[in-house]
């Protein structure tokens, strides 16, 4: 079987799992996701065997919906998805629209499936009272359901049974972390959390953010962010506090699609903070392994 990725959004980390994956600690108790997105991160760590125990939470409680529903129903969910996919008639341009329209008015966790395949880009974009905004990528139609169906069928076989599922604030969802467990968080950039390119239906101030993970530290968490970064040499945001004693990584992930779209042909690089203990690979990368998945530049800052 291979890695299934059944909610294919914009920011996704699943081409940089393998990398990132590395600097997973190599024993976990139970690996939280609470910023969980796509799950990309739970779903690589469970078909890799990297943890005896999963929690994914999010904020969003539609998407927490969703992915219980894909691990504990995966037919009935893959079924649903069949019927809106193929509701899309050929001249009817307003057909996204009203399942978009349905969804903020229902909230169906379905209904959201569809809208992340369907949408520009992948790329999500809510209100501020958290409808989804976002409009049809007129190119294409969305994973086909057949194709959905082996991804929502291969994450349930690698995740039943394992896993907690949760909404509510990241601090709230990994409370009764311990010193075994592993957290890792891709909390909204600073890029999209400030000024009109608001990309999620919840935003993250950086304060917050480091009062929050000032708490983890005095609890002996062990974790790694994935937070900013810089593209085509434009960096968004400084860097995170050094008392926070954090290493910094900066990884390759590929050629900006927002640039893309302008014309430009950019690469970005993101930034992933690690505890101490985390600053060392546990092991080497394939030598298969496609060169933009490796990791660049390496700096601590503690």
């Amino acid at each position: 079987m291979t890695l299934p990725h059944p909610i294919p959004y914009q920011g996704s980390k699943r081409k940089l799992a393998s990398t990132i994956g590395l600097y997973f600690p190599p024993t976990i108790g139970t690996f939280y996701e609470p910023f969980a997105g796509s799950a990309a991160m739970t779903i690589y760590a469970a078909f890799n065997q990297r943890a005896a125990r999963f929690v994914i939470a999010d904020s969003l409680d539609p998407l927490v919906t969703l992915l219980r529903a894909m691990v504990e129903s995966p037919e009935t969910t893959a079924s649903r998805y069949r019927a809106v996919w193929l509701g899309q008639k050929t001249g009817d341009s307003e057909y996204f629209n009203r399942i978009r329209q349905r969804y903020n008015e229902r909230r169906d966790h379905v209904d959201l499936l569809y809208l992340i395949c369907r949408c520009v880009k992948n790329s999500v974009r809510f209100s501020k009272y958290g409808r989804f905004t976002q409009s049809a990528d007129k190119r294409r139609l969305g994973m086909h359901p057949k194709r959905m169906e082996t991804a929502i069928l291969g994450t349930s076989s690698i995740l039943r049974g394992r896993v907690e599922f949760r909404v509510g604030d990241w601090l709230d969802t990994t409370a009764d972390a311990g010193s075994t467990d592993f957290l890792y968080m891709d909390p909204p950039y600073s890029g999209t959390s400030v000024g009109r390119d608001k990309r999620y239906h919840q935003q993250m101030r950086r304060d917050d953010l480091i009062t929050g993970l000032r708490s983890l530290r005095a609890r002996d968490i062990r974790f790694a962010l994935s937070y900013d970064g810089a593209t085509g040499g434009r960096r968004y945001g400084p860097p995170l506090p050094k008392d926070l004693g954090l290493t910094q990584l900066l990884i390759q992930a590929g050629r900006s699609s927002q640039a893309t779209l302008n014309g430009r042909k950019e690469e970005t690089l993101e930034s992933l903070y690690l505890t101490p203990e985390l600053s060392r690979p546990t092991c080497l990368l394939s030598q298969t392994q496609e060169p933009w998945l490796t990791a660049g530049v390496s700096r601590a800052i503690s």
